[in-house]
């Protein structure tokens, strides 16, 4: 229809944009807008100021299609009704009271009867019109239309009835991925949120594995592309997070490897959880520890606070795995051999303070390892990336060593380390000697090992095979004897090699003097 000259209406929606429109051609198909004009005339600036409308569920978009609507004189051929703005139009319609009572076939009516089609028609229909309402979910819900739309979806995927998605509780049963995992990505948590209370599986609720799955595809996807636009908001998604982890716990180990328990930890760490969740899963995790790889506990430490890695998280995994019933000495020293390795890589972060080191190489009970050279190890690389270190700190990084289960290699290479202090060196040289004096049990009594004379073989009575066992116990005893005067030769000359160095030092000024004495003091 022609426009009428002038414009006598300015209408401001949402301080966002202004329309300059006419008021007899909206007050015919708005009832609202012809309540709000009749109540303006009585005002005399209403020419001057216009009319503003705050938290109009469409927006500007949504706005431009009424008018156009209006224009129109009622018809759909200004606009078309689409998956994609049904919603917008409902919602903007029923904001401005666009009734039957002001005239037949008006737009509320129009776009109401499109989308009660919508709801039998395919998944990627109804997805297109529940990604639309995310800008005015809240007014979307009040209509009733998240609901309907999100009952249509359930009913689309699985059927009329949910039990197919509750019975999915055994990997068996679903495949990795499903085909609708991906379509419903380009959904806003909240929607998903609803999507799961539809389903009766969020939070402590959801025992389905096949919604567990969809949930950490969901969040990883999220997660990649929050972080390339640096748009995520954990607040959003932690309840789906939650969710998550109560699925993965009901599952159990029966379900999730290890590694997939730390994966799945990686990726609800990113979101944020509640500590009792995080409890939970560490639970889980730590009670398979003995299964893990160096890469699976190298989780990155939360904005690099403490440290690049998170120490505390595997400490914490640790301590589960100690107290856990069924640990044996056989998993205590394989998960003692992946905190050495774990150790050794934590070990040049210049931001990991010692007290954190001694805490992770402590953390095992001193039974746990039969050889302490990878801590050893582990410490050496620990001084090399800390130079700066006091004499006193170098001692104390050593309080976590057992010298009597070092090798004589490590030990050796402990004494000439220059970055060890002195005082650690003797010492370990001195376990070393203490712990070489062969000894051979007898009637749960230790007996130390030595040589007898021939008048002790005077009894020619006993048995013929009395005295095999004693000549294989002579063996034995001179076999030990020799290893351990190896032994001794080696300790000595790694003392005399110390004292050479120390001697040298003393000539050069190096406050060391008192070494020597204590070398002496030791025996060597």
């Amino acid at each position: 229809m022609p426009l009428q000259a002038p414009c006598d209406l300015q209408i401001h929606v949402n301080g966002q944009q202004t329309f300059f429109l006419h008021q007899k051609v909206l007050s015919r198909f708005s009832g609202k807008l012809r309540e709000i004009i009749k109540q303006e005339k009585k005002k005399t600036q209403i020419k001057n100021s216009g009319i503003e409308i705050l938290n109009f569920p469409g927006g500007a978009e949504g706005f431009e299609l009424i008018s156009r609507f209006c224009y129109s004189n009622g018809s759909s051929n200004n606009i078309k009704i689409t998956v994609s703005n049904v919603c917008l139009l409902i919602c903007s319609a029923n904001f401005l009271e666009m009734t039957e009572k002001l005239c037949c076939c008006n737009l509320l009516y129009k776009a109401e009867t499109f989308f009660e089609g919508l709801c039998y028609r395919s998944c990627h229909d109804i997805l297109k019109s529940l990604k639309s309402c995310e800008t005015f979910f809240d007014y979307a819900t009040s209509c009733g239309l998240i609901q309907k739309l999100i009952t249509s979806l359930v009913g689309t995927l699985f059927g009329s009835s949910c039990s197919s998605v509750s019975s999915c509780s055994s990997s068996e049963q679903v495949k990795p991925c499903s085909w609708w995992f991906e379509e419903m990505t380009i959904l806003p948590p909240k929607m998903i949120e609803e999507f799961l209370r539809t389903l009766g599986a969020f939070g402590s609720e959801n025992n389905s594995l096949l919604l567990t799955r969809f949930l950490l595809y969901y969040l990883k996807t999220s997660s990649h592309f929050s972080n390339c636009q640096n748009l995520i908001s954990t607040s959003e998604y932690r309840g789906l997070a939650d969710t998550v982890v109560h699925g993965v716990v009901f599952m159990g180990k029966t379900t999730f490897s290890c590694r997939n328990l730390f994966w799945v930890l990686r990726i609800v760490s990113g979101f944020g959880i509640s500590k009792e969740c995080r409890g939970c899963l560490e639970k889980l995790i730590g009670g398979m520890l003995d299964q893990a790889t160096l890469d699976d506990i190298l989780v990155c430490g939360h904005n690099n606070i403490g440290g690049v890695y998170d120490v505390n998280l595997v400490m914490r995994l640790v301590r589960v795995f100690v107290h856990h019933d069924k640990v044996t000495i056989t998993k205590l020293r394989k998960v003692a051999r992946l905190i050495d390795k774990y150790l050794r890589e934590i070990a040049p972060d210049q931001t990991l303070k010692i007290s954190k080191f001694l805490a992770v190489a402590e953390s095992l009970p001193d039974y746990a390892r039969d050889s302490f050279d990878g801590v050893y190890r582990a410490i050496d690389i620990y001084l090399e990336s800390h130079p700066v270190l006091s004499l006193e700190e170098r001692s104390r990084l050593c309080r976590c060593l057992n010298y009597e289960k070092l090798s004589l290699e490590a030990c050796k290479d402990l004494a000439k380390n220059p970055r060890i202090s002195p005082r650690i060196a003797v010492k370990a040289l001195s376990s070393q000697c203490s712990s070489s004096i062969p000894t051979i049990k007898d009637n749960n009594s230790q007996m130390v090992l030595y040589k007898k004379n021939k008048s002790d073989h005077h009894s020619s009575s006993a048995a013929s095979d009395q005295q095999s066992l004693q000549e294989e116990e002579h063996e034995y005893m001179r076999l030990n004897l020799q290893k351990m005067q190896w032994r001794v030769v080696e300790l000595e000359k790694v003392c005399r090699d110390m004292k050479g160095q120390m001697t040298k030092m003393v000539k050069t000024g190096t406050q060391t003097r008192a070494l020597p004495r204590l070398c002496r003091s030791q025996n060597f």
